[in-house]
């Protein structure tokens, strides 16, 4: 049972990661190649604030979003000035940066050694410790998650997205300003990163930056390759194909040294065979171009 709830909770923290990482990729257009870092310094963050200031869980993760959408704002102001190949290669350059400086800067983030002891939250009083209670706790960040990212993208908000996602030119004729629009959801994308960082950071009460690096960035893309983007039911297919794979390889016996190398390929190979025969992923209505 233990098992199936840290399935479970990863699930919905890489839920969590997906839907913020579709608002831009999927209603945007835009591919993004930093969302890791967004993660990363949503952990960091609320770990620093929580051990270091004393702040109780539910600030530390707020003030840890707000902080990352400050650095989303400072990233997304240049970069989403360019299209295409440009603006990933600023998001790449914003994910080794990031990078380089949580694995250099042992004074505050311990670099390689990482930071241990996170303490687990502590809501209402009561110390979130148990696998099921965590899994609650991830349930219901998702389910407001999910529920503001229906809205917004159902909203004419939303809406005018999709619209410069289609056709940026004919939009910008109608009034819209595609720098403004592109920025608030990568700001947006960058604080539900965040959450997920907070929370991830909290369950497995140690991180350190090799679970926030390109590979990462480059994971939660294929998440939504796979599962598609534009909707709200791509990135929970492909979250779920993603994280259960390794685990269904598990069953199959294949010796330790085997079978990462044995998953990279099945991700390639079903990478290849949608790019072909679906495009947009398996649920998903927009096709990256």
């Amino acid at each position: 049972m233990n098992y199936v709830l840290h399935l479970l909770i990863m699930i919905g923290i890489y839920l969590i990661l997906s839907y913020g990482l579709n608002l831009v990729v999927g209603f945007g257009g835009l591919l993004s190649l930093c969302h890791a870092v967004f993660y990363g310094i949503g952990a960091y963050t609320g770990t620093l604030l929580m051990i270091k200031a004393g702040l109780p869980f539910l600030p530390a993760i707020f003030l840890g979003m707000v902080i990352t959408g400050l650095f989303a704002l400072i990233v997304g102001l240049p970069a989403l000035r360019f299209r295409g190949d440009s603006f990933v290669l600023v998001t790449l350059g914003f994910q080794m940066i990031v990078f380089t400086i949580l694995y250099n800067w042992i004074d505050l983030t311990r670099g390689p050694y990482g930071i241990p002891g996170i303490p687990r939250p502590v809501i209402a009083g009561v110390e979130v410790t148990e696998l099921y209670q965590y899994f609650i706790l991830v349930s219901l960040f998702l389910v407001v998650i999910v529920a503001i990212l229906f809205v917004v993208c159902r909203s004419p908000f939303g809406l005018a997205l999709k619209a410069l996602r289609d056709d940026e030119m004919a939009a910008e004729g109608l009034g819209k300003s595609p720098v403004h629009l592109f920025l608030y959801a990568f700001v947006i994308s960058g604080m539900v990163a965040s959450l997920a960082g907070g929370l991830y950071a909290t369950y497995v009460t140690y991180i350190d930056p090799t679970s926030f690096t390109l590979d990462e960035s480059i994971f939660l893309l294929a998440i939504l390759l796979v599962g598609g983007t534009g909707n709200m039911i791509g990135p929970l297919v492909g979250t779920v194909f993603m994280i259960l794979l390794p685990e269904a390889l598990r069953f199959l016996g294949l010796p330790d040294t085997v079978a990462p190398n044995v998953r990279q390929m099945i991700y390639g190979l079903t990478l290849i065979t949608l790019m072909f025969l679906r495009p947009q992923g398996i649920a998903g209505e927009f096709k990256l171009r």
